[in-house]
């Protein structure tokens, strides 16, 4: 049994790691409702903005050179994994990374065995991990998530980009955390480039074709809106991940506050149960001190 110098230590250090915890809860959910706002605002433009380019796209198809839906062997793959900079997230960070393995070794293994798998990562931990590893990691894409904006992202969505323009990649593949609740985040896996046309979310819908007026061009609105497209298609996804990643460390800040909580229980419980026994330790040495004294 401990001693109760122990116990009242390992009481005091349980107390100030509860503090902490608790103090990382409220932290979290204070920055999960600020990147929770900016991803709603995002999505309905996000969406809104594919939806055009997929109606002006059927349009102007065959008509309009688009470098960005080039269709060509994957011999060289580039993946863009979304994690954070900071761990104390639960399975966060540790998702995205299996979820990359996984990828590479049921998809892209023979590109990866041929030394033409290559990592983009937004994110100090998936950076360290995918390093340690051994893979072929480009771009050091840490910090942006203090004060995140669109700027911070666009560098590495224009690496992706220019790496498939110039054929450095065949295709680029992007790997995060989509924000469902605060307890709930999907790893989602979309094909970055070459461009592919998305699937009606409500196939039994009507389609309506817009009747657009171009101007100046078809030409010039596609090639500009196609790369901003793009862009604020990674945008979101840091987006995303960033809500996500609150939303995770404020679950599990939050499951580690009850725990700790538990665990004072039960030291308490230990710290009492100790002292009685010592109590009744020296009350029986009194006794059989003073029955001996009696007794001569």
């Amino acid at each position: 049994m401990p001693s109760l110098k122990e116990v009242r230590s390992r009481i005091t250090s349980v107390s100030s790691t509860q503090q902490i915890t608790k103090a990382m809860k409220m932290v979290a959910a204070a920055k999960l409702r600020r990147a929770q706002d900016s991803i709603l605002r995002m999505r309905p433009y996000a969406q809104r903005l594919s939806g055009i380019l997929a109606n002006l796209s059927s349009q102007t198809e065959g008509s309009v050179n688009n470098p960005y839906s080039e269709e060509r062997e994957a011999n060289r793959v580039l993946i863009i994994a979304v994690t954070s900079d900071r761990g104390l997230a639960g399975a966060f960070n540790s998702n995205i990374i299996k979820a990359v393995n996984t990828l590479v070794n049921e998809q892209y293994s023979k590109q990866y065995n041929a030394g033409n798998v290559t990592i983009l990562t937004i994110g100090r931990k998936g950076h360290d991990a995918f390093t340690k590893r051994g893979y072929k990691v480009i771009g050091d894409y840490t910090g942006i998530f203090t004060g995140l904006s669109f700027d911070a992202v666009r560098g590495a969505a224009e690496r992706a980009m220019d790496g498939f323009i110039n054929r450095e990649f065949d295709k680029v593949d992007l790997v995060y955390n989509e924000f469902k609740n605060v307890a709930t985040q999907i790893v989602r896996q979309d094909q970055f480039l070459p461009i592919v046309e998305q699937p009606a979310q409500d196939s039994a819908a009507p389609t309506l074709a817009a009747d657009y007026v171009f101007e100046p061009s078809k030409e010039a609105i596609i090639e500009e809106l196609i790369p901003k497209s793009l862009k604020i298609q990674v945008y979101k996804a840091v987006l995303e991940s960033n809500a996500s990643e609150h939303g995770a460390r404020m679950t599990a800040m939050d499951k580690a506050t009850d725990n700790a909580g538990e665990l004072l229980k039960q030291l308490k419980l230990t710290y009492n149960r100790t002292r009685q026994a010592a109590i009744t330790k020296e009350i029986l040495e009194i006794v059989g001190g003073a029955e001996a004294l009696s007794s001569k």
